[in-house]
């Protein structure tokens, strides 16, 4: 069974996320406080995708997200916030989230489609290819989808990592929002442009020398981004 957890401290919400993921033949883990949450990651180490509430009773969603993505760069976090404000958007994909989702949930469809897609990447019902790309300092294992530069591990969230060998799959192309967000999210992903430039400034900080002047993954202005060494 694909386990969900559901954090979310209004009880009306969290039973509709729940009995929404129960139809969609997924196995909802629910919480209501950011202990319990922990309590309840702890006892099912199984679960792949997290929905995170952002204003929690005991905590913020944002330190949870941050713990969870600290302990296991390959979980798949969706924050929940009836936030609009772009910098809270902001600062939850900074923090380690996937992708966001503003309450109040207009589309449990839109929902579902975004589990579905963590869930693909994080390797559930995805073929896992064999081999290596190696490029410059960079070497990415596609067997077991990870990144080291200078023979040295980076850790990379499941969404970083897909991002990565888009790039790497297509050394010097310039690539638009559209195209990563197609590729990487999928087209059925009906969200922003800006997670994808989040997500890459996110990517940035870890690969990059000088995040502030890049020199492998370098904006075309107006239009996307290119990998080049």
């Amino acid at each position: 069974m694909k386990k969900v957890l559901v954090l979310e401290d209004e009880v009306d919400i969290r039973g509709f996320v729940v009995i929404n993921l129960k139809r969609a033949g997924y196995e909802p883990i629910e919480a209501g406080t950011g202990a319990e949450a922990f309590d309840q990651w702890h006892a099912n180490p199984d679960i792949k995708v997290a929905l995170l509430d952002v204003n929690l009773p005991d905590t913020d969603g944002f330190e949870v997200c941050r713990k969870m993505r600290a302990a296991d760069p390959h979980i798949g976090i969706i924050m929940l916030s009836a936030r609009t404000q772009e910098m809270d958007k902001v600062t939850g994909l900074m923090t380690g989230a996937d992708d966001y989702v503003t309450k109040p949930l207009d589309s449990i469809a839109e929902l579902m489609a975004r589990i579905d897609s963590l869930f693909r990447r994080a390797g559930v019902s995805v073929a896992i290819d064999t081999g290596e790309i190696l490029q410059g300092p960079f070497r990415l294992n596609t067997r077991n989808r990870t990144l080291e530069k200078n023979n040295e591990r980076i850790k990379l969230t499941q969404v970083e990592y897909s991002i990565m060998k888009m790039f790497m799959d297509n050394p010097g192309k310039a690539l638009s929002r559209e195209d990563i967000l197609n590729t990487v999210w999928g087209r059925d992903y009906f969200g922003e442009l800006k997670i994808a430039d989040v997500n890459i400034r996110r990517l940035r900080i870890k690969i990059e020398d000088d995040p502030t002047n890049p020199n492998f993954i370098t904006t075309v202005w107006g239009f996307g981004y290119k990998w080049g060494l």
